[in-house]
């Protein structure tokens, strides 16, 4: 049996931030499911950057089913869990059955892979204290007020948490991810 990794994300999240983790790790032998705060069709969202712009712009992105809701997620079920970005993390992050799961991940030192607005919900549950990281770069105040050290690269990893700052970095935010995976958690054949 594959081993299991959960994706917390919801309406508004950026498509590529949880379709690429999703697709990759399923190709590399694990078994992908995504939770989100009720069982549904996602709405996924499209952040892309455009010049002369002081931000992203945001456009409707892929739809997809939710496998559980966090209500229904044991997360000793799961070998690592992906905190994806998009607006998704601002709304989330409120959420009390999320942030059992999240909380749940970091106490048994499993792996976590954030990237772009995810480290919002990792900040919620108190799991940045004295670690590096990286995140979207209007979020660098937000991690530093949250007790990280913000990095500006590309990947950074501290321990089992890997995070990336959005969509453009994803080559190099699952490859230390994946480095993280063989020796935490291997799939086997």
């Amino acid at each position: 049996m594959a081993p299991k990794i959960l994706i917390v994300t919801g309406d508004a999240a950026e498509s590529l931030e949880v379709l690429y983790p999703y697709q990759r790790l399923r190709e590399e032998g694990y078994d992908v499911h995504i939770a989100a705060p009720a069982r549904k069709t996602l709405r996924f969202v499209v952040h892309d950057f455009e010049p002369g712009f002081d931000t992203y712009t945001e456009k409707p992105g892929y739809t997809w089913p939710a496998d559980l809701a966090f209500s229904e997620v044991d997360p000793g079920d799961y070998v690592a869990v992906v905190v994806p970005g998009g607006r998704a993390p601002e709304y989330l992050r409120n959420d009390p059955e999320l942030r059992k799961i999240l909380k749940a991940f970091f106490d048994s030192d499993r792996p976590v892979a954030q990237i772009c607005h995810g480290p919002l919900m990792t900040a919620a549950v108190g799991a940045l204290t004295g670690r590096h990281v990286t995140a979207y770069p209007a979020l660098e105040l937000d991690m530093q007020t949250a007790g990280a050290t913000f990095e500006d690269h590309e990947a950074v990893v501290d321990g089992v948490l890997v995070s990336s700052r959005a969509w453009p970095d994803h080559s190099a935010w699952m490859r230390e991810f994946l480095k993280v995976l063989r020796t935490k958690a291997p799939v086997t054949t």
